[in-house]
């Protein structure tokens, strides 16, 4: 089965500082990753398209993941950012969307999980960016934690119109208890607006002592809050290099969606984000 691979990275840090890059722990992934590193990982595990993810606000970056994506054939969709808050927000889109290589650009994101206002998509100024977003045909992911939460269940209420993306289903602790988080990502599952991917789990988790066992009570939460159909795997290489290779992230989806039948692991390892993204 081919699969998609609907988050990861790259960065060169010869261009920019990767700010959130903070600690002696993130040392193994301080250096540079490119796509030429990722495509023989990706090849291996027969991923033959992926989804490139933001990594800091800048709208330069952005432009820069789409140039990528029109150069190879294994990135398919960009999720990129966008300053939500600005009152030019729709012509910066714009903007992007017209760029020769603007169709790659299938959803925006921001580091919502960073900002000190857990409620910070409830800001006026915020809401009318995502409604910018809405009226621009892209997606939004969502990138929480769990006391983020009910503020991104009023949001995707309040935008019925806007297709939300929870990205590595919210980062709950591994180990922890699964309230309140389980309790409030159902209520988010529970609107049809919203689809989350299953991924970043193996660095909420023990880094050098987690096995698939410790992530599969959250995992089947997710996929019984949400369905096989509104559910797609993403790696987050590389920075799941800090728990896991490549090959064990997706060895290890593998093993948490096992049974499930096949219809179901090809929507979440193809399908689901083939048409989310529109890719």
């Amino acid at each position: 089965m081919s699969r998609v691979d609907a988050h990861h990275h790259v960065w060169d840090l010869t261009v920019r500082e990767q700010s959130w890059m903070v600690g002696p722990e993130l040392d193994p992934i301080r250096r540079n990753f490119s796509l030429e590193d990722l495509t023989p990982l990706a090849t291996a595990a027969d991923v033959t398209a992926t989804v490139l993810v933001q990594t800091v606000g800048l709208v330069e970056e952005t432009a820069e993941f789409l140039e990528i994506a029109s150069g190879n054939d294994l990135v398919a969709g960009v999720v990129g950012w966008a300053d939500l808050t600005a009152a030019d927000v729709a012509d910066v889109l714009d903007g992007l969307l017209s760029r020769p290589d603007g169709s790659y650009l299938k959803a925006i994101r921001h580091q919502v999980h960073d900002e000190p206002d857990v409620n910070w998509l409830l800001r006026p100024d915020v809401q009318r960016g995502l409604a910018a977003v809405a009226e621009a045909g892209l997606a939004y992911d969502l990138l929480t934690k769990t006391p983020h939460l009910p503020a991104a269940i009023q949001t995707a209420r309040n935008l019925p119109q806007l297709t939300f993306v929870v990205d590595h289903i919210s980062k709950p602790v591994i180990g922890e208890p699964l309230s309140p988080w389980a309790s409030h990502l159902r209520e988010l599952a529970a609107l049809p607006n919203v689809t989350c991917k299953l991924s970043g789990m193996v660095t909420e988790a023990p880094w050098t002592t987690w096995k698939p066992a410790d992530l599969q009570p959250y995992a089947d939460t997710v996929l019984d809050a949400f369905g096989p159909d509104r559910v797609m795997f993403g790696s987050d290489w590389p920075v799941c290099l800090l728990a896991a290779t490549y090959a064990e992230v997706v060895e290890t989806a593998q093993t948490l969606t096992a049974a499930l039948t096949p219809t179901e692991q090809e929507a979440i390892f193809t399908t689901t984000a083939t048409h989310t993204y529109k890719l």
